[in-house]
Order: structure tokens, then C-alpha cells, then sequence
């Protein structure tokens, strides 16, 4: 057994490019997701490490004294984070040229030739569903024997070995909690609509729903979703609590939609109230009444729901599957039993309009959910938006994110430019925060929850900075292009 670093590497301070975050990007407030990408192959792998540099403010100086130890490295990379972790990579093997590296994530997946060949640095990636890949490099398989694997032979020769299956048997798979509490620590992971510390796992992988924008499903994980048991999963819970006892406030299932499949996830909720554990999963906006109760008499706190957009020729044209007037129900079932909603948003998809934008903003204060996430439509290699900008011509000169880290628009249309597209961002923030609707609720957050009180005072500070960064950013680019 080969010693194995499972590695996220030191990025742009603030930049969640780790495993969990579809959008690869500095927030507007500190957000951390667990890197749950690593921790499931960690968790096959014994005695194995994972390190999640970004969250622990780990630089790479503090990295290559732990990645000396290692003979293989296996780090999780991202389309905006690649060049950055190259070079974190490159420290490395100028530290012990010996040292074995390869790369894990959605870009690499799906890029496994373009990555191998422009950055030499790197032996192997690993494509689409890795986890037992991962193992077997690390005891020591032949690489010309590992499904899934591409990489580079002794004579500078890339090679690609035939794919891997999904992996259907998840009862099998071990738990990461175990690598969480060994490795890391929870207090450093926040997500604003969170409590904390709160911790994030998947119970399955694969999404149904064929999102056009959506990284995971059309990379890595496919469209079937496959899934542990009900059993398997209470049995995860038991051992969570045994482990992290009071610690952890709340739970948050991250599976792409947990909710896809109703009885199990009240099977699983039924485990959750035995348990008295407090929860959130992922949702569509589409769910009835009756499954919403059952979930919420449960212990099921805050649902995370991606909305997308208020205008329904560009929801039906991303294939959201589904209907406004739905997706207005459902809020409305949800405010009326107290389960907290996070909304999802994403501007400048296609079809995007100022007229559709200002659909979005109001569809999004009509529903007012607690709390709301605006996103730039990101079109990442592999998925069919990536191919649809492709075809059109709709990039732009921008990158997916600046040198800071804040997230830009790599689109533009005809009617639409990126710098609109980006403005809409901080107009519908500050649209939807800036009403007593959306005030009232947070201050009384606040009054009822001394720690509540401090995080959400710090999290406003951060919110106003971050706005400032991107307006200051967008006088700058304006300038530049006057002048």
C-alpha cells in the first residue's frame, strides 16, 4: 500500500474550488463546503491522509511538509482552480521529484488528454467515477490494469485505459465521516444558511434530471441515481453521533437531489427523528404537501432548492422540468409549515434578457425564500451549456473567475453583454435583501440566537465587501476599455 495524500490545494483566499462547490468561486460570504470528493476514495484507502488546504488557510509552504512524507498524491482540482493547483503540484515534485501526482475532479474527467499533455507536471488523472481508481493506484495495480485511468508512460507517451463502471453496490461504500473527524476540522466549514458547524455528505451520486448547466451528473456522476439504503444510511447517523456527539448542529445531505426518490427519503428522515438529529438535503421545487410535512415532523430544517430563473421559456430551455406557477406551490407549502427554503438563482443563461432578469429578481421576491444564492451561468467543460456557447459563440474574453477569485461571466449574448450579466448579480442581491420581508426574519434570527447575532453581523460585513470588490472591479475593467 502506496502512503496516499488526498489533497485539495491552497487557492485564492476565500475560494471554495473544493469538491463540494458546483460553482468553483470566491462567495459572498466565507462558504466551505466539505471536500467529499476526496474523502470517499480517502476512505478506501487505509492510512491514507486527506488535507483540505483553503478551509484550514493552509499555504503551500505548510502543504509540502506534509507532502514530503508521501510517495502519491492524488489532488482534486476544478475548471477555474487547474493553473493554481499545476503549480502547487510543480512545488512538489521540485521537492521530491519522486513523488507521484495525479488529478481528480469534473475538469479533468472530461479533459483527461488537453490536461495531460499541457501540463507535464502531472502522471494521471483519473476520469468520471474515481473512488476505486483511486484505490487501486494506491495499492500499487499496474496502470495499464486501472479502468478509468489516463496517464503517461515512462516514455512521455498519454495513454487512456477503457472506462470505468459506475459503482451501484453504495451499501459497500464506507462512510466519510470517520475521514472528516480524523482529518479535519468541522469548525473551519461554514455555509451562510448552515447552522454551524454544521457537515455535508452524499448518500448516493447521479441526478436524473437532465439540467443543461449542471457540473456533476453530465461529468462525473451520470443521470442514474444510485444510492445506499435507508438502513445504511440511519446506521451512517448512529455512527455520526457516536462520533461527533453534540458538536455538529445539522446535517446537510448533499446528494444532487436527495429528494428524487420520496419513501426513501422519508425512510431516511424516520431515522433522522430517532435520532433527534437536525437536518437539510437538496430538493426540487416540486414536492407535494403531504412528503413536506412528513419530512419537516421529521427534523427536517432548510431545504436547498435551485429556482434558476423566473422566466419559463428559459427554465424549459435549460431542461429544468419544471413549472413556475410549481414551483410557486411549493414555496407556498413551505412557508406555510416553517421549513426554511435556500433559493438558488443563476443569470445569464441562455435566452437571458434585461426583461427576463427583471423576472427572475421579482419571481424571486414573490417566493422569498430565507435566504438566496445568485449565481453567473458557468459554462463548464462537459457539460451541454459548454457545448451550446461552443456552437453559438457566446464566450466571452473572460475567465471563469477574476485573479481574486469573485466569480465572472464567460457568456455574452447579442442583446446581453458579460458586464450586465454581472451587474444583474449585485441589483438583484441587494433587491431581495433590501425589503422588510427579508430583513425582519434575519434580525429576529439574530435577537433569538446570541451565536446567530455575531455570524450573520459578520457575514453582512463580508456581503458589503464583496459587492464593493466587484464594483471596484467594474470601474477598473471600464476604465481600461475608455482609456
Amino acid at each position: 500500500m502506496k502512503k496516499t495524500l488526498f489533497f485539495s490545494p491552497p487557492s485564492f483566499d476565500g475560494f471554495d474550488g473544493g469538491a463540494g462547490s458546483r460553482y468553483q468561486a470566491k462567495r459572498e460570504i466565507t462558504s466551505f463546503w466539505y471536500p467529499t470528493w476526496l474523502a470517499q476514495p480517502a476512505a478506501l484507502v487505509p492510512n491514507s491522509k486527506l488535507v483540505d488546504a483553503p478551509p484550514h488557510n493552509q499555504t503551500v509552504e505548510d502543504v509540502l511538509a506534509i507532502a514530503k512524507e508521501y510517495e502519491l498524491i492524488i489532488m482534486h482540482t476544478s475548471t477555474p482552480s487547474l493553473p493554481n493547483d499545476v503549480k502547487c503540484a510543480e512545488a512538489i515534485k521540485a521537492q521530491n521529484p519522486d513523488t507521484v501526482i495525479g488529478l481528480i475532479g469534473a475538469h479533468v474527467a472530461v479533459l483527461p488528454e488537453e490536461t495531460l499533455r499541457e501540463n507535464p507536471i502531472v502522471d494521471f488523472v483519473c476520469r468520471h467515477e474515481f473512488d476505486y481508481t483511486c484505490k487501486e493506484l494506491a495499492v500499487g495495480k499496474p496502470w495499464q490494469e486501472i479502468k478509468g485511468l489516463s496517464y503517461r508512460d515512462h516514455n512521455g507517451n498519454i495513454l487512456h485505459n477503457e472506462d470505468r463502471p459506475l459503482i451501484h453496490d453504495w451499501d459497500s461504500m464506507p462512510s466519510v465521516l470517520p475521514i472528516y473527524a480524523r482529518d479535519l476540522d468541522i469548525t473551519k466549514y461554514f455555509i451562510g444558511y448552515l447552522l454551524h458547524p454544521y457537515i455535508s455528505f452524499y448518500t448516493g451520486r447521479g441526478c436524473p434530471a437532465k439540467c443543461t448547466f449542471c457540473l456533476w451528473p453530465q461529468t462525473i456522476g451520470g443521470h442514474l441515481y444510485r444510492h445506499k439504503s435507508p438502513q445504511a444510511v440511519g446506521r451512517e447517523m448512529e455512527e455520526a453521533k457516536a462520533i461527533f456527539g453534540d458538536k455538529v448542529r445539522e446535517y446537510m445531505f448533499d446528494d444532487d437531489t436527495f429528494t428524487i426518490d420520496k419513501q426513501r427519503a422519508i425512510a431516511i428522515s424516520e431515522h433522522m427523528k430517532r435520532l433527534k438529529l437536525t437536518w437539510s438535503c437538496n430538493a426540487r421545487a416540486n414536492l407535494d404537501y403531504d412528503t413536506l410535512k412528513q419530512l419537516r415532523d421529521n427534523g427536517l430544517r432548510l431545504l436547498l432548492v435551485g429556482f434558476e430563473s423566473g422566466n419559463q421559456q428559459i427554465l424549459d430551455g435549460i431542461k429544468k422540468g419544471i413549472k413556475l406557477e410549481v414551483a410557486r406551490k411549493f414555496m407556498e407549502n413551505c412557508h406555510k409549515l416553517g421549513i426554511t427554503v435556500h433559493g438558488t438563482f443563476i443569470i445569464g443563461l441562455p435566452n437571458e434578457t434585461q426583461e427576463t432578469i427583471e423576472e427572475t429578481i421579482r419571481f424571486a421576491c414573490d417566493l422569498s425564500p430565507h435566504t438566496i444564492q445568485v449565481s453567473i451561468a458557468a459554462p463548464y467543460p462537459g457539460t451541454e451549456l459548454y457545448r451550446q456557447a461552443q456552437q453559438q459563440g457566446w464566450f466571452s474574453n473572460n475567465s471563469l473567475v477574476a485573479n481574486s477569485g469573485i466569480q465572472m461571466s464567460t457568456l455574452q449574448y447579442p442583446h446581453l453583454s458579460a458586464a450586465e450579466i454581472e451587474d444583474a448579480v449585485e441589483v438583484m442581491y441587494r433587491r431581495f435583501y433590501f425589503r422588510p420581508r427579508a430583513i425582519i426574519p434575519i434580525v429576529g434570527e439574530m435577537l433569538s440566537d446570541p451565536q446567530m447575532l455575531v455570524r450573520r453581523l459578520r457575514e453582512g460585513r463580508e456581503f458589503f465587501a464583496y459587492l464593493k470588490e466587484r464594483h471596484t472591479r467594474a470601474t477598473t475593467q471600464a476604465q481600461s476599455v475608455i482609456g
